[in-house]
């Protein structure tokens, strides 16, 4: 009896799951479907993929990786709503950072509207070059633009889904940023539109493989887990047991050294002390 019961109660809860999955299917609005991201993390991104930079010179991705992560950032360049959100919400992170743009990691800012030219892709590097204001910059926040065939090979190896609305002459797309290794792999995904410090910081750095960072960086990476799904950092709960528990173990040992450091220079006065009067008695 007790058996089929939780039989019955598995079969309730499986239905109920069932239908939450198709209710939420159900209210993705009809202009949001087959728009977000499909994560490909610890994949690389072609280097040979072509485009031209804010100056319209022709360069590879390729140019851009070697010793530093990368922060990749898609976006249109004159979408006047979530796009600039995106690109405020990241160098409001980037400001909230000790790590400098050009000196500890790059940024690649490539548009994937084909209508967009390397005109608009240098005003836009130098309105946020302005806003950053961190010497060096210019050197590390590149501003791209190409054509249809090279922007979709970029979207498609990093799972970005969008598609145009003729309707309205607009993209629709998900807003988000990848932080890449300084090999091009794709490390971790962070979406919204806020961006903040912390996390940027610690993706770079794990990114990096360690080379940038302090070491209060590793014991945050320690004590936090990265979420794929939510594509945050979240506490994680049995290192920070973990930690505790270390933190524990270290001041008992250290109370029971005060202690017997204590008592022992008690014990050697008391030891003085008795041999003195030992010596003045007789």
């Amino acid at each position: 009896m007790a058996a089929s019961k939780q039989i019955i109660v598995l079969a309730i809860n499986l239905l109920v799951m069932a239908c939450g999955a198709i209710s939420l299917r159900a209210e993705v609005p009809r202009a949001l479907q087959g728009v977000g991201f499909d994560q490909r993390l610890d994949q690389q991104v072609p280097l040979d993929i072509k485009f031209n930079d804010e100056s319209g010179k022709a360069v590879q991705l390729g140019d851009y990786f070697g010793e530093k992560p990368v922060v990749l950032v898609l976006v249109q360049y004159q979408c006047p709503r979530l796009c600039t959100l995106v690109l405020n919400g990241l160098v409001q992170g980037m400001l909230e950072m000790k790590l400098d743009a050009g000196k500890d990691f790059n940024v690649i800012t490539v548009s994937f509207d084909s209508r967009e030219d390397w005109r608009l892709a240098a005003s836009k590097k130098e309105s946020y070059l302005q806003r950053y204001g961190r010497p060096g910059a210019e050197n590390g926040w590149h501003f791209l633009t190409g054509d249809e065939a090279q922007i979709k090979r970029l979207t498609d190896a990093v799972g970005f889904r969008y598609r145009y609305d003729p309707a309205q002459n607009q993209f629709i797309h998900a807003s988000g940023i990848m932080i890449l290794t300084p090999g091009w792999k794709i490390s971790r995904y962070f979406y919204d539109v806020d961006y903040p410090g912390r996390n940027l910081r610690l993706g770079l750095v794990e990114a990096s493989n360690n080379k940038i960072g302090s070491p209060v960086d590793q014991i945050l990476l320690y004590c936090l887990h990265y979420d794929a799904m939510l594509g945050k950092y979240s506490a994680s709960i049995m290192n920070l047991v973990r930690l505790a528990g270390i933190g524990t173990l270290v001041a008992i040992v250290g109370f029971v050294v005060f202690l017997q450091k204590r008592y022992g220079r008690g014990r050697i006065r008391a030891r003085q002390q008795a041999a003195v009067g030992v010596g003045g008695a007789s």
